[in-house]
């Protein structure tokens, strides 16, 4: 039986001792309860029922739990710079034996730890079964559409906590990365050659997207404009900021018009 009621209040629970004061950890909170309505949202339009959009929820409740930990050690949410947070999220459940805080029932474990193992992988590992695959395409997408809103709706937290838009404003993307971008596909993390990479990347997101319904979301909120609004300043890069915006929205709009 899934209570995500229940999970929620331990989640509170399980928050409490980490510094609130602390803008990474106000960060991964509010991202943590959003990404559970966005993967509720995705569950409902995939026609799941209850018991799957149950485990969607709890398992978006429970995607990024590695997060505290590693600010709390490392003070980052670089994993290249610490620790991969989602293989400590996993450990902390499952090795720590956490997990039974947010659910007694042990028949849902194989999902959730694969769900949560994959969820900020570059790609979804091999061999999952057609459940684990279904929860792990749910919260990825649930993810990184609520990093999509964090950067459009809390720019000055993201500000304060992961960059220095006015510096990285003056950049231009990589060559690289820009030609990938064009195609629509993404970049690997060991392949940005400087702050603006990183940035982009987070819009070519969208292309790895398994459902429309957070494409959807972007678009009604127009989020792309948004997140690229406070690089859009400087005259010499402003060009080529407005061309990443156009491509994301065009590749948006023909998922949505192709409807998968």
């Amino acid at each position: 039986m899934i209570d995500i009621q229940k999970a929620s209040i331990a989640f509170s629970e399980y928050v409490k001792p980490y510094d609130i004061t602390n803008g990474k950890i106000e960060l991964k909170i509010k991202h943590t309860f959003r990404t559970v309505d966005v993967a509720k949202k995705i569950a409902e339009d995939l026609n799941l029922n209850e018991e799957q959009k149950l485990l969607a929820q709890l398992i978006s409740l429970l995607h990024d739990i590695g997060r505290f930990e590693q600010v709390r050690i490392y003070d980052t949410f670089k994993d290249k710079d610490s620790i991969d947070h989602a293989d400590l999220g996993v450990k902390i459940l499952f090795e720590d034996g956490e997990i039974r805080k947010f659910i007694q029932d042990t028949k849902y474990d194989d999902i959730i730890y694969k769900a949560i193992k994959n969820h900020n992988k570059f790609k979804i590992e091999d061999g999952l079964n057609k459940e684990e695959l279904l929860q792990a395409k749910i919260v990825r997408d649930a993810d990184k559409t609520d990093i999509f809103a964090r950067f459009a709706l809390d720019i000055e937290l993201c500000k304060n906590v992961l960059y220095n838009y006015k510096e990285m404003a003056k950049q231009t993307v990589s060559p690289k990365l820009m030609e990938k971008f064009e195609k629509y596909e993404q970049v690997s993390r060991d392949e940005f050659e400087r702050d603006i990479d990183s940035y982009i990347n987070i819009i070519s997101f969208i292309f790895d997207y398994n459902f429309i319904t957070g494409l959807k979301i972007i678009k009604e909120n127009n989020y792309i404009e948004k997140v690229m609004k406070p690089l859009c300043i400087y005259e010499e890069t402003k060009k080529q900021m407005k061309k990443v915006i156009k491509i994301a929205n065009t590749y948006i709009n023909e998922r949505i018009e192709k409807g998968s």
